[in-house]
């Protein structure tokens, strides 16, 4: 099965279009240099072969470059650059991309017309670590056809692309003297430590001069002008050295591409996250809240920490209280002897406990209610291992509820866990035999218990030998070392080890996720279930993933909630490899080891965070796209000036703060539809102003699990003969086509506007 990629979607064009537009004016060219023999440059042979190097060339001036910019920056809704910002010798442009929108399909469709608009033939692709090098690897190989097939003057096959290789550096040569398309990939650390003159020589393989060669190989790349594309900048070029490598390519231009960019170059086009969800461009988010240890729970959770006896004897607990809101907080408490904890607390599991005794010297409290607790000790605190076997059987149940409502639609699901250590899931004995770990062994367990359910019937009727299955729909992927065996020394057995994600022996598991990644998405492969590393996150964006459930040990770094659901976001595919749209195919559930207020809370401020977005925050410039008329074919726009004018009327209005935050009476005008504007506006005008106002105003619409219902059907009403006549009555479909004379029609539209009474201001 191959995933087959749609060249006419809207956003996606757009922001192809956003770079690619920057060189309007531009003749298909190129110039050329020499690249001499090794054999020539050591004088060792009397007929050389020197060969003709290919390079990008420019031709159009800066002042139109400038001008082309500031056109596509207004028509797109962003702060045209100033002339100052845009520097011919260093031109350097961003593109904002929410994740799973085909960011990296949208630069390889940007080079190809490049390529074909202008005769841009060299590319670079610098990319911040390995998994991402091995993602866009897999996307070259995947994109082939497909731009085969939209671009056949390119020539593009499996001799256009490679990822640089230090031990192969015939591969660069290539680049500078083919005279096609060319594109390399390359990870920043690769050679971001050859600027350094106090570098070993290992790590100077692009700087030094190579005898094979009879160059430096940086040399080589510089002379053909290349364009870089930096992939996830934010990580590339967040150092100083970083970017002074970019810059030591001599790229004609530089352009950015990233969700979360630090900092915005000349920002071309914008997709938010927020923009992204609206339009359905990624799947929806629904939170599964499990709560972990340490917060509240349904029962009387008591925990001993102290117990003293300075002003009297006294005990220092933690126990839930009811706060304000009227919610359950975990907090710390000092307790006498005859303390009423349903009093203390305000919650009722507490209501049979009383203080009858402090015990200082044997240190331990007991309840009136015979219950005692030690120090350090607990009453109604959740096993750990209990709250993974909730998420693990809480993602099995979501996983078959999917799989009932999209298998017959021809969708796979695949659900993904992600583990801090390997022994969860993987144990190996002296001689390398392998075990469940306890992970695997609750998974094995709930499933086998669920797929009982009459409700997964229909998904499980085929099912012959049950242990034999289970064994089969779930698997690990993680990095893999060797181990010599107890009984002799010179066998050695494969293993499953933790990492780090950066490691060469991650670059081969990398290489396997990839490789896998249309395998998965097909029926013909039983596995459903995917165990990984944490550290391995950054290599998946399987666009089946429906379910992620990070089953993260106690004192583990935190793991950043837009990262974990990041994996997920992509559109699902059916097994005709064709993208699946809508939110009710399209929902990803992610199995939360906090409540559902504190993800969204948390994931709304990682957002706002790493993206610039300010929810409810207008800004000077936010309403300069707006199309005012139309000047023959181009548009002509409300611009910066207008919409300076109306930010500065809701300032105010009181409608927004000094920092442009929306306040409840703009909302609320919103809502009844009296937002004063300050002037004046044509109706398409005004519409536009407040649609855009409407969007800012708003937040990334997120669900909660909790509050899904069923609906079941009534087949009493389903049945009736009442239903069945409504239901003959509006069933049919009917096509509507209008037949008029265009002409009569435009002559009878401006005959009426003529005769429209004039308005006096």
């Amino acid at each position: 099965m191959k995933i087959k990629f749609e060249s006419g979607l809207e956003h996606q064009q757009d922001a192809v279009e956003a770079i690619v537009d920057i060189f309007k004016g531009q003749e298909v060219c190129t110039s050329n240099f020499t690249v001499f023999s090794p054999d020539y440059l050591n004088k060792q042979a009397t007929t050389f072969q020197n060969e003709l190097g290919y390079a990008n060339k420019l031709v159009i001036n800066e002042a139109q470059i400038i001008d082309n910019a500031q056109k596509i920056q207004l028509k797109n809704g962003l702060r045209p650059s100033l002339a100052n910002e845009i520097d011919i010798k260093n031109l350097d442009f961003s593109i904002e991309m929410e994740t799973g929108t085909g960011k990296t399909y949208v630069y390889l469709k940007t080079v190809m017309e490049l390529q074909r608009q202008y005769g841009f033939k060299k590319f670079i692709i610098v990319v911040p670590s390995i998994p991402i090098k091995e993602g866009v690897y897999k996307s070259l190989q995947m994109t082939m056809e497909h731009f085969n097939e939209h671009y056949p003057e390119a020539i593009y096959n499996e001799k256009s692309f490679f990822v640089y290789d230090s031990s192969d550096l015939s591969s660069v040569r290539d680049f500078a003297t083919n005279d096609r398309l060319q594109i390399m990939v390359i990870n920043i650390q690769a050679f971001a430590k050859d600027i350094d003159e106090s570098a070993s020589k290992t790590n100077r393989i692009l700087l030094d001069y190579n005898d094979k060669l009879g160059y430096k190989p940086i040399s080589l790349l510089q002379n053909t002008r290349p364009f870089v594309i930096v992939d996830e900048p934010q990580s590339t070029m967040s150092s100083v050295l970083q970017k002074k490598s970019i810059k030591n390519l001599n790229p004609l231009a530089v352009f950015r591409y990233s969700a979360t960019h630090t900092e915005k170059i000349n920002l071309m086009y914008k997709l938010d996250a927020v923009d992204a969800y609206n339009k359905q461009l990624v799947k929806q988010i629904e939170v599964a809240s499990i709560q972990v240890d340490g917060a509240a729970s349904s029962g009387a959770y008591i925990k001993l920490l102290s117990v003293q006896n300075k002003k009297g004897i006294t005990a220092r607990v933690e126990l839930d209280c009811k706060t304000k809101e009227g919610k359950s907080k975990r907090e710390i408490k000092e307790l006498k002897q005859n303390t009423d904890l349903l009093q203390l607390t305000k919650l009722p599991q507490y209501a049979d406990y009383f203080v009858k005794d402090i015990y200082v010297e044997d240190e331990y409290i007991e309840f009136t209610n015979g219950t005692e607790i030690s120090l350090g000790h607990s009453v109604g605190a959740v096993d750990d291992l209990m709250i993974k076997r909730s998420q693990i059987r809480k993602t099995i149940e979501e996983h078959l509820d999917k799989e009932i409502l999209l298998n017959p639609k021809g969708i796979k699901v695949l659900s993904l866990f992600f583990i801090d250590s390997v022994k969860h899931y993987r144990v190996y004995d002296e001689e390398g035999n392998a075990q469940n770990g306890d992970y695997a062994n609750i998974f094995e367990e709930e499933y086998k218990k669920l797929i009982k359910s009459r409700k997964y019937q229909s998904i499980f009727n085929e099912i012959k030998d049950l242990n034999s299955e289970v064994s089969e729909i779930h698997n690990g992927y993680f990095s893999i070392d060797k181990q010599s065996k107890a009984s002799n020394k010179k066998v050695k057995f494969e293993y499953f080890k933790d990492t780090t994600g950066s490691v060469k022996a991650d670059e081969d598991t990398y290489n396997l996720i990839m490789k896998d990644k249309e395998k998965l998405l097909s029926f013909d492969s039983k596995l459903r279930f995917i165990f990984s590393h944490s550290a391995l996150k950054e290599g998946w964006d399987n666009p089946n993933v429906f379910q992620i459930c990070t089953l993260k040990e106690a004192g583990s770094s935190e793991v950043k909630r837009r990262q974990e659901i990041g994996r997920g976001l992509r559109l699902a595919v059916n097994q005709e490899g064709q993208r699946v749209y809508g939110f009710e195919v399209n929902t990803l559930t992610v199995m939360a080891s906090e409540s559902y207020e504190e993800f969204v809370d948390e994931l709304q401020k990682e957002i706002e965070k790493e993206t610039g977005i300010k929810f409810g925050v207008l800004q000077e410039h936010s309403f300069s796209n707006i199309v005012v008329s139309m000047n023959g074919k181009d548009p002509v726009y409300l611009g910066h000036h207008k919409s300076e004018e109306i930010f500065n009327h809701f300032l105010l209005k009181g409608y927004i703060n000094a920092k442009g935050k929306i306040q409840d009476i703009l909302k609320e005008d919103l809502k009844i539809g009296e937002v004063d504007l300050g002037q004046e506006f044509e109706k398409h005008i005004e519409e536009q102003i407040i649609k855009e106002i409407t969007r800012t105003a708003g937040k990334l619409e997120i669900k909660n699990n909790a509050n899904k219902e069923i609906v079941k059907l009534n087949k009493q009403v389903f049945l009736s003969p009442e239903f069945k006549n409504l239901w003959d009555k509006i069933k049919f479909k009917t096509t509507y086509s209008v037949d008029f004379n265009s002409d009569k029609l435009i002559n009878e539209c401006i005959k009426n506007i003529h005769n429209y009474p004039k308005l006096e201001k």
